[in-house]
Order: structure tokens, then sequence, then C-alpha cells
């Protein structure tokens, strides 16, 4: 076994004494785990402190629960990006609440973490099913959202001026950071408030979990690009097809729909490092290409080719704490035209970014199902007295996380089966340097 520090115990407000009100239900015993594997070049087995094999808590329903339904006053709170899903989760948690457990207090915290602060007057919005039951056709999130920080003190204040006992957090790494400090706040103080994160990241790079919602419809709309990108680069001479993606720190969107919509030609991607001059470089390897087949798609990750601006040129950060990147896009798009125009070779470039778009546009159908799982499983966790975790698929089963095992990033692995299939797929070089 490898040893590890990771610990995977999920806090617990206290003793579930309340008889759970489900019917029709199979409940999940405490005792029900998923273990976690480490692989390696042989299969290995982690171990927690104890020395046992690691493992993590199943989701599901319990048969005794913590709060008192009539007691509960629950809140929703929506932070970050925008991403598709994110009005589905909020209808399932509001919908389980309600019709499952019989909660009738259910608050919707406007503008993210600034609802919180009274400085800023964003009134509350009572949530009832009536008010969500058609949310799911629509894109981004009827609770708006907002970037960066909030004073931590001041939220528990107004969780506890306004009787919340139960709150969920929907929202990326920076969302769940504050949530982990929120609950330390709560639990410095001696508060019952549960606090429960439903991680999002359109990116789909949260540590350990296998999927964030919103990333299948990702795909499906950027392949729909792929393909408007492909027509018109095989629509005139030396056509270009070039289209800009999001992910700022992992290429996982830009990878699978190269695979998906299998007419990409070059990937690039933040973990991969490229260069765009030289005989190996970016630019004369398209122009072989074009030589050779007439026509090229290229789709690149917003965070790919950061190192090519200067540090004096340094953007900061955003409200959120994150590196303002610079423009891969239209920096690709002028360089790709000024190495051609240097040889006198005329092309047709037609560049696509549909970043905005992507993430606004409502959930498809398999995002859809996944959100109201995960709703129905934080309702399951937060009713049964659990606190600073996130719900989480990890290998094929719904878990409980602790907050803090899910706020580092995963990436693509350049010597990875993923990232060989893209090679494989696209016929790119695996070094353009």
């Amino acid at each position: 076994m490898i040893e590890t520090s990771t610990d995977f115990s999920i806090r617990q407000l206290g003793v579930p004494r309340i008889t759970c009100p489900l019917s029709a239900t199979v409940f999940t015993p405490e005792t029900r785990r998923v273990l976690f594997r480490h692989f390696t070049d042989d299969y290995n087995l982690v171990s927690d402190r104890s020395g046992a094999p690691a493992s993590l808590e199943m989701a599901g329903p319990r048969e005794k629960i913590f709060f008192e339904p009539q007691n509960v006053t629950a809140a929703i709170v929506t932070c970050g990006g925008l991403c598709p899903g994110i009005n589905d989760v909020i209808r399932s948690v509001v919908m389980q609440l309600t019709y499952r457990y019989g909660v009738t207090r259910i608050e919707g915290i406007r503008y993210g973490l600034q609802g919180f602060i009274p400085r800023y007057g964003h009134e509350v919005v009572p949530l009832t099913p009536d008010y969500v039951k058609d949310i799911h056709t629509l894109g981004g999130s009827i609770l708006s959202s907002s970037r960066g920080g909030q004073d931590i003190d001041a939220i528990v204040e107004t969780l506890t001026a306004r009787g919340i006992n139960l709150l969920f957090c929907i929202g990326g790494d920076g969302t769940m950071k504050a949530a982990e400090k929120i609950t330390e706040t709560i639990t410095g103080r001696g508060l019952t408030i549960s606090v429960i994160g439903i991680p999002k990241t359109i990116d789909n790079d949260l540590n350990l979990i296998d999927k964030t919602f919103g990333f299948d419809t990702a795909i499906s709309e950027t392949v729909k690009v792929i393909q408007c990108a492909h027509v018109e680069a095989k629509g005139a001479p030396f056509g270009i097809g070039l289209v800009k993606i999001m992910g700022r720190q992992s290429g996982h969107i830009a990878v699978s729909a190269a695979l998906a919509q299998n007419d990409v030609n070059y990937v690039l991607i933040p973990e991969i490092p490229f260069a765009l001059n030289g005989d190996k470089g970016f630019l004369s390897v398209l122009a072989k290409r074009l030589r050779k087949r007439g026509h090229a798609v290229i789709l690149v990750a917003e965070g790919a080719g950061q190192e090519f601006f200067s540090s004096d040129g340094f953007q900061g950060r955003d409200a959120s704490g994150n590196l303002r990147l610079f423009d891969i896009g239209l920096h690709l798009k002028t360089e790709i035209e000024m190495f051609f125009k240097k040889q006198n070779w005329e092309i047709n470039l037609k560049y696509f970014d549909p970043s905005y778009t992507v993430r606004s546009v409502p959930a498809g159908a398999i995002d859809s199902l996944y959100c109201e799982l995960l709703g129905h499983y934080a309702v399951h966790a937060g009713m049964a007295g659990k606190t600073g975790m996130v719900i989480g698929l990890y290998n094929g089963e719904y878990v409980h996380l602790p907050i803090k095992t899910v706020t580092t990033r995963k990436k693509v692995d350049p010597q990875g089966v993923l990232w060989m299939r893209v090679l494989e797929a696209t016929g790119q070089p695996p070094v353009m340097k």
C-alpha cells in the first residue's frame, strides 16, 4: 500500500436521530464506502492514516436525519462564471427539499456571495416549486452570480440572522474554498449550520471528480462550432478554421470535443507547450498540412500559449484571483496571417470564439439528468447533518468528498491515454517546438 495523508472523513453536525420522511426509497447505510484507487504502473491501494484502505463515503438518503424538516431554512447561492445546468441544480434542490422532505423555507441568494453582504442591497428570492418549475429550460442562473471573495464573518452573520441552517453552494474551486472557510467559521462559533457544495466548472478540472456538470453540454456546443469551422476551411483555397474554446488551466473541453468531432487537425492546450516559429514549430507544421491537404482546423484552449506574451504585459487577476489571460485566439490569428503573408501565400482564415455562447446555453439532456441527481444527493447529505463537503461523481459512484480534496486542478496528462488518442485522431506531431 502507498501511504498518504489524504483524509476523506466527512464532518457531522451531530448524531442523526430523526426518522427520515422519505417513502419508497432504499437507504444508504453510513458504512457503505467506495474504495479510493491510485493508478501507477502497478495497481496500488492507498491507505488512510489508520493503515486501512482509503475509501469515500457513498452518497444517498439516510434512514435517520439530523434536521427536523419544519425547522429548516435552506439557502442556495451560485458563484463564479455561468455554466449549463446551474438552473437544473437549483430546481432539483428545491423540488427535493419541498416534496421529499417537507422543507417550506428555501431562500435564493442573489449575485453570489455579494448577496450575503447587506451593503450591496441584493434582495433574497423565496424559492418555491412554482417559481423553479420551468427554470431548467433556461441558461445561466436565475439567481445570477458574481466573482470575488466577501467577508466570511459577515456571511456567517447573515446566515445566523436569517436563521439559515442549510446552505448549498454551487460553484467552482474558488467557491469551494470560500465554502470551506464558511464551514470553519461556523464550526469555530459552535453554530449548527450545514454547508454542502455542488461543484461547478465547465472546464471539468476539479480534482477527484469524474465529471462536473455542464461539461457534456459544452462538448456538444463546441462540436457544432467545429463543424462550421470545418465547412469554412474546406470552402475556400487554403482555408483555415480557427476555434478558441474555454480551458484556462486545462484542455479537457478541447480534447474531448476534438475526439467527438474528428475534423480537428491541431489541438492546442495549456498542458502542452508549443513554439510558433522554427522548422518544427506550429506555423511550419501548419504550412506543411496546407500544402498537402489544402485546409486545416485548429482548436485552441484559452489558456494555451500564454508563454508567448511578455511578462511586462501581465494583466493582473480577476475578482476571483484568476490570472487574466491574454487572448491566444486573436494572437494566433494574427501570427498565422503574418506568417503566410511574408511568404506571399494567400490563405482564407475564419476565426470562431463561441466561449460565452457555450457557457450560456441550457443544459443538454445528459447534463440535466446529472444535475437532477446531484441536487438529490446534496439534499440527502444536508438533511443528514453532513457539512464541509461536496457531492461528486468518483469512479462512477456518487460520493461525499471533503471540500479541501477538490479545490486543486486536474489537468490533461501529456503522457496519458486521452492525449495519445488526440494525437492519433488529429495526426499532429507530439512536439511542435
